[in-house]
């Protein structure tokens, strides 16, 4: 047979032993970590939760999910064991980056602003103006009227703006 008949069926071969030696080694690695599991440590299962390990036997584990409130899990079952500083920030909201500056976050915006309290800060005035009490009120009939003229010259201007084919919808 001449090599380039056999040489698709040697690289699809040579695909799919790569893809199960990857595989394997996922496989293998989930498999150490799930061994390697500890009393105390932070784990997260293949559905998300994030509990506690309490004791570790050869096909369950004991999870801690709440204090005081245990479950029993299989070991295929823990999806990653996390470290400590980890599950601290993830389940307890622990965060040791941001103790370490100090840094402290207001709850307004107002020291964020750069002025000092003593500026005087221009206030808008939002009351009503006594100038506009002593004016007298217009008639209701010639408001309307206005008004309605107001709408005609709005429509007036819509109409004169339209090109050839379009047509009035309503």
């Amino acid at each position: 047979m001449d090599i380039l008949t056999l040489l698709p069926f040697i690289v699809l071969i040579g695909a799919m032993f790569l893809m199960t030696r990857s595989a394997k080694k996922k496989q293998a690695a989930a498999a150490q970590m799930r061994n390697d599991m500890q009393p105390g440590t932070g784990v997260r299962t293949i559905g998300g939760m994030y509990a506690t390990v309490k004791e570790v036997h050869d096909d369950t584990v004991l999870l801690e999910v709440a204090p005081g409130v245990h479950a029993i899990y299989a070991k295929n079952s823990i999806g990653a064991v996390l470290d400590d500083a980890e599950y601290n920030r993830i389940v307890h909201g622990e965060d040791p980056e941001l103790d370490a500056d100090g840094t402290v976050v207001p709850d307004d915006a107002s020291s964020l602003t750069g002025e000092s309290d003593s500026a005087e800060v221009a206030k808008i005035d939002l009351a009503k103006d006594d100038a506009a009490d002593d004016a007298e009120p217009e008639d209701a009939a010639v408001k309307d009227a206005k008004e309605v003229k107001d709408v005609k010259d709005a429509k007036d201007a819509k109409d004169e703006s339209k090109t050839d084919g379009e047509a009035d919808s309503k």
